[in-house]
């Protein structure tokens, strides 16, 4: 298997990731998948189009994760606030208990 199809698989291992929001499994194919960039950017390309068109479905799928993270994060942000404002609440309630 060359580079190009390996991260064309880590892709698409990567998208499946994201949509099951498996972000342990998404850390390690990101790792994977700057390996073999590497690898691919040492090598000798021999098909230049479809280096392109892999590297630019790839990049849709990191502008997904970028955006889905990016929607997590607010909502993880928003649970914490609801928590603190939680807190506030009961001792203000024991307060006057």
């Amino acid at each position: 298997m060359n580079a190009l199809q390996r991260i064309e698989d880590t892709r698409q291992a990567l998208n499946e990731a994201l949509q099951a929001r498996d972000w342990a499994a998404i850390g390690e194919l990101d790792l994977a998948c700057r390996v073999q960039m590497d690898e691919l950017l040492q090598g000798a390309v021999e098909d230049e189009a479809a280096v392109r068109v892999n590297l630019e479905a790839l990049m849709d799928v990191y502008r997904q994760l970028i955006d889905v993270a990016s929607d997590e994060r607010q909502s993880l942000v928003q649970q914490m606030s609801n928590i603190n404002q939680a807190k506030q609440a009961t001792k203000v309630y024991h307060l006057f208990s």
